[in-house]
């Protein structure tokens, strides 16, 4: 059982993660001046963050500002692992991408980013994810780790990697309006196990594009993971060790929770476990759509199928009414998934009366973005549908629709 506690975090005693490299040259004197002239930190600390090698786990919100901050204070080397690529929403909050971008992989992007900040970084891409693969070479290949991922999946994988290895962990997440930070460094304090134990379902807790995420959290979250990183690699201060900071925008409050090891918790002895994990994680992502994918056992129809039913089927669209002024399916009723989720089959009834012969038709198909809220429909539905009355999800979404058919029921996607 994790202990929480209100007392005092005591001095962790952790030397420098990094001895100082060579002597700084004229050029990097007069860049990191600010910070020479700090006091316990000066020429030695700045030597100590230009032979640095640090692991950047996503270059998304958390990772924007983490890597623009960390190349800014002169980190020398960094290396950066994200699969995706960048698309319009990110840029509401992934500052170190831009419009040109959008379509490129974020590693790319990224990188091209940290070299116009500073020509001479060592910036090492990765685009591809974290695995049980290749998280124990990479981990033990870099002094720091900060992992700024979007799934837990991810996170139990680099906790479980950073134990194995002894590789100090910064530690963040971000959902709507709060965000949270921690350090977790081997045999210096407690894990995220000890504070966590158990790796929660995918679906328990809904992602940023589902439940949404204050773009400007982004900054303030991974600017304090940044801050944890070059306070380890120097040696300075105090990190977040056996601390959980938290963060509530709208509050506009900060909270810390105080945890210790648990001693009944078993060690960490390989990646079995967070490799089934991650399994589930990889097979039920969409690729950048921020959706899951559909449920096991869901009644699906792709979109040709749903050409041919013609006007035998009603349409619901179950996504939120922004979603719907960037793109729908012309003859389709709106029924959010909270809707349905909070009044169930009569909420269905309802959007079905709405629709032109609703009353009549058999066939309800429901759709989103990529097939994943409409499949949780489906679910959510099946036992309460009326006999007779089959409920389909629309495979892929109307991420699928355009590149299948141009039209339904005689109107062009728009």
């Amino acid at each position: 059982m994790t202990t929480v506690n209100a007392t005092p975090t005591p001095d962790t005693g952790l030397a420098p993660l990094v001895a100082p490299g060579p002597p700084l040259a004229q050029e990097e004197i007069a860049r990191y001046a600010r910070h020479l002239s700090l006091p316990g930190f000066g020429l030695e600390g700045q030597r100590r963050l230009r032979a640095a090698s640090v692991l950047v786990i996503g270059a998304g919100g958390l990772g924007s500002p983490v890597l623009n901050y960390l190349a800014a204070a002169g980190v020398g080397s960094l290396t950066i692992i994200d699969d995706d690529a960048v698309e319009t929403s990110n840029l509401q909050r992934q500052i170190i991408h831009r419009t040109a971008d959008v379509g490129r992989s974020k590693v790319e992007s990224a990188a091209a980013a940290l070299h116009r900040l500073d020509p001479h970084l060592e910036v090492r891409t990765i685009n591809g994810r974290l695995s049980p693969d290749n998280a124990l070479e990479l981990f033990a290949d870099h002094d720091v780790v900060l992992d700024g991922a979007d799934n837990f999946a991810t996170r139990y994988l680099s906790n479980d990697a950073a134990e194995l290895t002894g590789t100090p962990l910064v530690w963040g997440t971000i959902f709507r309006f709060a965000g949270q930070v921690s350090t977790f460094v081997p045999g210096h304090g407690p894990m995220l196990r000890d504070l966590f134990p158990d790796i929660p379902e995918p679906d328990s807790v809904p992602n940023c594009a589902e439940g949404g995420v204050l773009g400007v959290l982004c900054g303030t979250v991974g600017s304090a993971m940044a801050t944890e990183a070059i306070k380890l690699i120097c040696g300075i201060g105090t990190p977040f060790i056996g601390r959980l900071l938290r963060y509530d925008a709208l509050a506009g409050e900060y909270s810390t929770l105080r945890f210790s090891p648990d001693p009944d918790r078993p060690a960490v002895t390989d990646l079995t476990e967070v490799a089934a994990a991650c399994a589930v994680a990889s097979s039920a992502a969409v690729g950048g759509s921020g959706d899951r994918g559909p449920a096991d056992g869901v009644d699906e129809i792709d979109p040709a199928g749903l050409v041919r039913l013609g006007d035998a089927a009603v349409v619901l669209d179950v996504r939120e009414e922004w979603e719907r002024a960037l793109a729908m399916i012309p003859g389709s009723v709106h029924l959010p998934l909270d809707r349905i989720r909070a009044h169930g089959w009569e909420a269905v009834a309802e959007a079905v009366d709405h629709a032109e012969g609703g009353q009549d038709r058999t066939e309800v198909v429901l759709h989103c973005k990529s097939g994943a809220r409409s499949a949780e429909a489906v679910s959510l539905l099946t036992e309460a549908a009326p006999p007779g009355v089959r409920l389909r999800s629309l495979a892929g979404g109307i991420d699928a629709w355009p590149g299948q058919v141009r039209e339904f029921s005689g109107a062009a996607v728009r």
